[in-house]
């Protein structure tokens, strides 16, 4: 009986045992590097670098001013929104600078005006808004995420 059990058992284990047989074909499709096709890194332009620095930068501020901590200096980095470099240069409009401007004023104003910091930050926010709205669209989910709620 034991010697039984021990056939059914191994009998069970092998035949449920599925050989993986792999074809050579499309290995070599997947694998293909000879295709003549370069695959090429994505590269951050200075203004999407920039603009993910703020983001981090915002996110930290906004902690510093829900905790009434000292607000520091403003980070001069962020005036290079006037001249960093875009994906399209003609995004660079008079729209964009614009809304470029209400931004950097608003970010000012919450080193000039610490008083008022939420109500700066929050404008700060709606600016950068105001212009992915009309521009891009991708990044405003995360952006709604800076607002301080009064």
């Amino acid at each position: 009986m034991k010697n039984f059990l021990l056939f059914g058992l191994a009998l069970l284990l092998f035949s449920c045992h599925k050989e993986v047989k792999k074809d050579a074909a499309t290995t070599e499709k997947k694998c293909d590097t000879t295709s003549g096709k370069k695959l090429e890194m994505y590269q951050m332009t200075e203004m999407a670098l920039l603009m993910e620095q703020m983001y981090v930068d915002n996110k930290r501020l906004k902690e510093r001013i829900i905790k009434g901590d000292t607000i520091g200096t403003f980070p001069q980095h962020f005036l290079k929104i006037h001249t960093a470099t875009m994906t399209d240069e003609s995004e660079n409009d008079a729209f964009f600078k614009e809304q470029a401007a209400k931004y950097i004023k608003a970010q000012q104003l919450i080193y000039a005006d610490p008083k008022n910091a939420k109500e700066h930050f929050n404008n700060g926010v709606d600016a950068c808004l105001n212009c992915h709205e009309q521009k891009c669209g991708g990044p405003i989910p995360r952006i709604k995420k800076l607002y301080i709620k009064v």
